[in-house]
């Protein structure tokens, strides 16, 4: 189960304990701000992408949009989201509870610089009902990330 990855995953970086189950879905980011009881923005959204053929994962804050120009920039390719009929094989969670933790060897996940914004964000932690309240040196530590990138932009 999916849940159970991303608990054995944050439990080697002593954070299982930040894992909330919800009563609701938390599947968007408007449902997780609803259920979480906080702004969307601060909602850790983990977009799936292909690139050169390969799984990439960038958490980025909830109102942060793909900046298609910024992300060629960084990977030197067009921004293609994983289809959802693939994003649990190739990542390890389903579309609605994909989070970095956990995933599928060979998984490369990146933090987006929108987050720097907030001392704490929720990304899901494998599941449509379920987060964890983290604060960005947990995030990183956890999520292992390949690096920081500025791949979105956000409203004024």
């Amino acid at each position: 189960m999916s849940l159970d990855r991303a608990r054995t995953h944050l439990a080697r970086h002593g954070l299982a304990d930040h894992i909330r189950e919800l009563d609701s879905s938390s599947a968007t980011v408007q449902l997780a701000a609803q259920a979480l009881g906080t702004e969307p923005e601060r909602i850790a959204k983990t977009l799936s992408f292909l690139v050169d053929g390969s799984p990439v994962l960038v958490v980025a804050a909830g109102d942060a949009r793909i900046d298609n120009r910024a992300f060629k920039e960084r990977f030197a390719t067009k921004a293609r989201m994983i289809p959802g009929d693939q994003v649990e094989e190739l990542v390890g969670h389903a579309v609605g509870g994909v989070c970095p933790f956990g995933v599928e060897p060979g998984v490369t996940v990146y933090l987006d610089e929108s987050l720097r914004r907030f001392d704490t964000v929720y990304p899901a932690c494998g599941t449509a009902s379920s987060a964890a309240e983290l604060t960005l040196a947990e995030l990183e530590r956890a999520a292992e990330p390949a690096g920081w990138v500025a791949v979105t932009s956000v409203p004024e």
